[in-house]
């Protein structure tokens, strides 16, 4: 009995975690703040550094200039300016990201 009741626990365990990661998708896009948005992609990175210094929030713009908040900012902190690739879980709803890795493209 113990031993079922332990496999159905780690079975519920592995397979909430697989339901999670299902969730999240692989997107390329720039890491902004929420003053300029999309207006600076690619091109402005000593603007949105200044910006976020000034109390303005990191924001994900995708490849179509869509503006995204970012659930978790500190997933963000060395990339302000920088063209990533993102996997994270979108929230279209709230317009949001909760980003789980970021990769700076070259």
């Amino acid at each position: 009995m113990k031993r079922a009741i332990s496999l159905l626990i780690a079975l519920f365990a592995f397979s909430s975690v697989a339901v999670y990661a299902a969730g999240a998708t692989k997107v390329d896009g720039w890491i902004s703040d929420s003053q300029c948005g999309a207006k600076h992609m690619g091109t402005g990175a000593e603007c949105v550094r200044t910006c976020i210094r000034h109390g303005m929030k990191p924001v994900f713009v995708d490849t179509k200039k869509q503006v995204w908040s970012i659930d978790n900012p500190e997933s963000v902190k060395n990339f302000y300016g920088d063209h990533v690739a993102i996997s994270a879980t979108q929230d279209a709803a709230k317009k949001s990201v909760h980003i789980e890795s970021v990769a700076e493209i070259k």
